[in-house]
């Protein structure tokens, strides 16, 4: 009879069996639907919001180089002011849902560089409330425009430099939107033209102290990813092209092959 010590100890040589890998769970087509639905709502709103805070409230506040004015116009205007300044916090806001969205839409193509883009875009928008927190000042110093004129300087300086963030964001998205096969390959051209015309204004910023405006004229990848997220993405069934024309010709190989019998 064997001892029962020596069974323990055989059951401990005994190699242990692996662990089954552990498997990542992306989102089904449902989710990426809503989230694609999700992303294009909040980038509209981002627009609208941006638009009318920095063109229709902020700057027509703002002349150059002339702090007295300034604080002038800012004083006269401060409840106009600090609502232009709520509508860019409610921006931020959007850029976090934005960015956990594409995330979610993206995540199928590769989770690795999906989830980089999304930590660029949240680092940006962390930075942009940092440049926010200057036109609080700016209100608060009303009464010494050298100061209000400087806290605007220094919101446009952090701005600008944080562009750099965003245009790495849409360099990955424009990679992802190019090798996700769902999406035509020009989403992804625009996209990166977009980041490369923030990436050279971000570090014009940093290198020549002026940003060089190109992101004006290359911004069409991001209006035309918004289109294809609320039109296009939200009947997506997020299948790579590939995907779709193999069941294509399983379909009709299982036609041809009825029709044989």
């Amino acid at each position: 009879m064997e001892h029962p010590h020596l069974a323990v100890r055989e059951e401990l040589r005994a190699p242990i069996a692996a662990a089954p890998p552990a498997t990542v769970r992306l989102p089904d087509h449902r989710s990426r639907r809503r989230a694609s639905l999700t992303a294009g709502v909040a980038l509209a709103l981002m627009a609208a919001l941006a638009g009318f805070a920095v063109f229709g409230v902020i700057a027509p506040l703002i002349t150059d180089a002339d702090a007295i004015t300034t604080a002038q116009n800012i004083a006269a205007s401060p409840s106009l002011f600090r609502l232009g300044i709520a509508c860019l916090i409610v921006v931020v806001l959007l850029d976090v849902i934005v960015a956990v969205s594409l995330f979610t839409v993206f995540s199928g193509t590769d989770p690795m560089i999906a989830g980089l883009a999304a930590a660029f875009r949240i680092a940006y928008a962390a930075v942009y409330l940092v440049a926010i927190a200057q036109l609080v000042l700016a209100v608060r110093w009303v009464d010494d425009p050298d100061l209000a004129l400087r806290a605007i300087d220094t919101y446009s300086t952090i701005w600008d430099v944080a562009l750099i963030l965003f245009a790495a964001h849409l360099l990955l998205i424009g990679l992802l939107a190019w090798r996700s096969g769902f999406m035509p390959k020009i989403f992804g051209v625009l996209l990166a033209l977009s980041g490369l015309g923030y990436l050279v204004d971000g570090f014009g910023s940093v290198l020549q102290g002026d940003v060089f405006g190109v992101g004006r004229f290359t911004f069409v990848g991001e209006v035309a990813l918004i289109f294809w997220l609320l039109i296009r993405g939200r009947r997506s069934d997020f299948r790579p092209n590939d995907d779709r024309g193999q069941d294509r010709d399983r379909g009709a190989l299982a036609s041809a092959g009825g029709a044989t019998l």
